[in-house]
């Protein structure tokens, strides 16, 4: 609600926000790398959906730093990892939308969507009733993922 009920004019990039605050359930961030962070969808497509965002506050891939942009693939790469112990799906969509006409929610700050997915994960729920079923609160998927991104990178 709070997101929803946001003002319109509110210019303050979510991303940039979240990093102010340390990693928590609040925030949703898994992971701090040096360019880029790792960070829950609170409007999940799926449970486990990622984003990897640049720190470097721009609106597409081509702005950024090659580090930044070599390290978000690498994030990209340790997150399919670590959602395949946590979840076992049977495969992923990796996506980013660049510009509005793309279906960007985030316009200003690009991010690397990193979604696990599963044979008929789009049921009549999404389908009829534009509504999505998850098996467990964001909290619960944050604390999972966090431990399992922690026992990885032992």
């Amino acid at each position: 609600m709070e997101y929803i009920q946001k003002p319109a004019n509110d210019s303050a990039c979510i991303f940039c926000e979240e990093t102010r605050q340390p990693d928590s359930a609040a925030n949703l961030i898994i992971y701090r790398a040096r360019q880029a962070y790792v960070i829950l969808n609170r409007y999940p497509y799926t449970s486990g959906h990622l984003m990897i965002v640049p720190f470097d506050h721009q609106p597409s891939l081509e702005l950024l730093p090659a580090e930044a942009r070599a390290e978000m693939m690498e994030l990209a790469a340790w997150a399919t990892r670590v959602l395949k112990t946590v979840y076992r799906p049977q495969g992923f969509n990796l996506g980013i939308n660049i510009g509005e006409a793309a279906g960007a929610g985030i316009i200003g700050h690009v991010h690397l969507h990193v979604v696990p997915r599963w044979g008929g994960d789009t049921n009549f729920m999404t389908s009829l009733g534009n509504t999505r079923v998850l098996p467990e609160t964001l909290e619960d998927t944050w604390q999972r993922l966090r431990l399992a991104w922690n026992d990885e990178k032992d």
